[in-house]
C-alpha cells in the first residue's frame, strides 16, 4: 500500500511538472493579415497558443471582444462581412454571425448581453442578442463610415466614430436612434470613456489630438496634444490615466486625467494602434501593426519592457 501511494505521488508530481499550466489572465491579439488570434500569457509574456488551432478564421480579422462572464471571444471576420465566435478553451470557432456590410470595430455591452458592430459601409451600427447570435436591430449612423464602437458604463449610450465625416454618432440605446453628433476635429479613431461616464476620450488621427467630450452636452470640453497620428484610446480602472497610441510617431502618450497633460511618452513599435490594460491596471499591451508585435508597458514606470512576438499585422488587443 506503501509503494502504491509513493508512486501514486511521484506520477501527480511529474504530470504537474510535464503539464503546461496557463496562468489568467490571457491576451488576445487578432492578425488582420493572418486571420488568426496570437494569445499571450500575461503573467509570464510569452505566446502560449494561436487561434484556431487548425486554420485560420478568415483572410481578414480586425477588432476582438471577450465576453465579461464566459469563455467566449468574438473576432470580425471582414472578408466574411461576420463575427466568429471562438471558444478559447476547445481552441476552435464555434458559430459565425452575420452583421452587415463591412464591420471593423466591435464592443460587448457590460452585462454581457449585447454586441455592437460599426458597419462602414452601411454607415450603420448592428446590434447583436449574445443569446441567440442574431442581429436585434440595425441602427443607421448620422456619419460617415462608422469604425470604432464604444458602450457608456451604463448601458445608456453608444457612441460610433466616423471617419470619413469627422464626427462621433451618440446613440441613445433606449431609442435606437442616433440622437447626437459630435463635431470632431479631423478623422476620429479609438474612443474611450471615464469609469463615472462624465467624459468621453477621442483620439483624432490627423489632428494629432484627443478631444475630451461632456457628456452631459456631448460637446467637446477641450483636447489634448498628442502624437502624430493618434488612434488608440484606453482608460484605466479609476480614470486617473490615459494611453493614446500615436501611430506616426510610434509611441504611446500617457495623460492625466485630473491635469490634463502629458506625463509621458514611450516609444513602442510601428504603427501602434489598439491597446489593453491587464485588470490590475500594471501592464499596457499595444498592438503594433507594422512590426507585427506586442509592446508591453509598465505603467508604474511609464517604460516599455518587452516587445512579443505574434502575427501579420496585429490590429489591438483584449485580455480577459
Amino acid at each position: 500500500m506503501q509503494k502504491k501511494l509513493q508512486h501514486s505521488l511521484i506520477a501527480s508530481v511529474f504530470a504537474c511538472f510535464c503539464l503546461p499550466v496557463f496562468s489568467q489572465p490571457f491576451a488576445y491579439v487578432p492578425n488582420e493579415k493572418d486571420g488568426t488570434v496570437t494569445v499571450i500569457d500575461t503573467q509570464t509574456d510569452v505566446v502560449v497558443k494561436l487561434l484556431p488551432a487548425k486554420g485560420k478564421l478568415g483572410k481578414k480579422v480586425q477588432a476582438a471582444a471577450m465576453h465579461p462572464s464566459n469563455q467566449k471571444l468574438y473576432v470580425v471576420v471582414r472578408d466574411k462581412n461576420a463575427v466568429a465566435v471562438v471558444d478559447t478553451q476547445k481552441n476552435k470557432q464555434t458559430a459565425l454571425i452575420k452583421v452587415g456590410d463591412e464591420p471593423e470595430g466591435i464592443d460587448i455591452s457590460p452585462d454581457g448581453k449585447l454586441l455592437a458592430a460599426c458597419l462602414e459601409e452601411e454607415n450603420a451600427v448592428a446590434l447583436v442578442d449574445l443569446q441567440t447570435n442574431k442581429v436585434k436591430h440595425t441602427i443607421a449612423t448620422q456619419g460617415k463610415n462608422p469604425e470604432h464602437c464604444v458602450f457608456s458604463p451604463d448601458q445608456q449610450w453608444l457612441l460610433a466614430s466616423n471617419e470619413e465625416s469627422n464626427d462621433v454618432d451618440v446613440i441613445n440605446l433606449k431609442s435606437l436612434k442616433s440622437e447626437h453628433l459630435i463635431a470632431a476635429t479631423k478623422h476620429p479613431r479609438g474612443v474611450g470613456f471615464s469609469p463615472d461616464g462624465q467624459w468621453a476620450y477621442v483620439a483624432n488621427e490627423a489632428a494629432s489630438l484627443l478631444e475630451i467630450v461632456s457628456t452631459t452636452d456631448w460637446k467637446v470640453q477641450a483636447n489634448i496634444k498628442v502624437g502624430l497620428r493618434s488612434n488608440g484610446v484606453k482608460v484605466n480602472a479609476d480614470g486617473s490615466r490615459i494611453y493614446v497610441s500615436n501611430g506616426g510617431d510610434h509611441n504611446v502618450s500617457v495623460i492625466n486625467s485630473a491635469s490634463r497633460e502629458v506625463i509621458a511618452t514611450v516609444a513602442v513599435g510601428q504603427r501602434p494602434w489598439n491597446m489593453a490594460l491587464t485588470p490590475d491596471g500594471k501592464k499596457l499591451y499595444v498592438a503594433n501593426g507594422r512590426s507585427n508585435n506586442v509592446s508591453m508597458i509598465d505603467t508604474e514606470t511609464n517604460t516599455k519592457l518587452k516587445d512579443i512576438a505574434v502575427g501579420n499585422l496585429p490590429w489591438g488587443v483584449v485580455i480577459h
